[in-house]
């Protein structure tokens, strides 16, 4: 009986994890859309982010690093739901395919996506605080665990 019982309080915790899961939805990523920028005075580099605003179940993204004048790096990103949940997917330059991170944590203006078998960053974090982003890669490398924070203020989209 006592087994029997802790099953069935594993299979309800179970399902509220999911129903959790289900439960995200891509108008709650609303915060991400618009025009955010970082700079770095001393590496003489700046990283721009532009996100459309939420239609058709998705967001779109790009990204641009600027250094000492002249375009270092690029990545194309979108933010899509389906039946299976909601997905950051990114296609930076160096790569010839895209790479999804599912979104598992969605608080307010926080959301964490996650890709355990991606090489490197495993986890992409961002997180709004009034017109500042936060944006943070991370995961491990070679075994080693490590991280990189971009904070961006909100600019003009022009």
């Amino acid at each position: 009986m006592r087994m029997l019982r802790t099953g069935i309080f594993v299979l309800l915790l179970s399902g509220i994890c999911f129903a959790q899961d289900a439960a995200f939805k891509i108008e709650d990523l609303s915060w991400i859309s618009g025009c955010w920028q970082s700079e770095n005075k001393e590496r003489k580099s700046s990283v721009t982010e532009y996100w459309t605003k939420m239609e058709g179940q998705s967001i779109f993204g790009v990204s641009r690093t600027i250094r000492g004048g002249k375009l270092a790096d690029y990545e194309y990103l979108r933010i899509v739901q389906d039946e299976k949940g909601i997905f950051y997917i990114a296609k930076p330059k160096a790569n010839p395919t895209e790479t999804a991170f599912k979104l598992v944590k969605l608080a307010g203006t926080e959301a964490i996506f996650e890709n355990p078998a991606h090489d490197f960053p495993q986890r992409i974090i961002y997180k709004l605080d009034g017109t500042t982003m936060a944006a943070r890669v991370e995961g491990t490398n070679n075994g080693k665990a490590m991280g990189f924070d971009f904070k961006m203020s909100k600019i003009k989209c022009e």
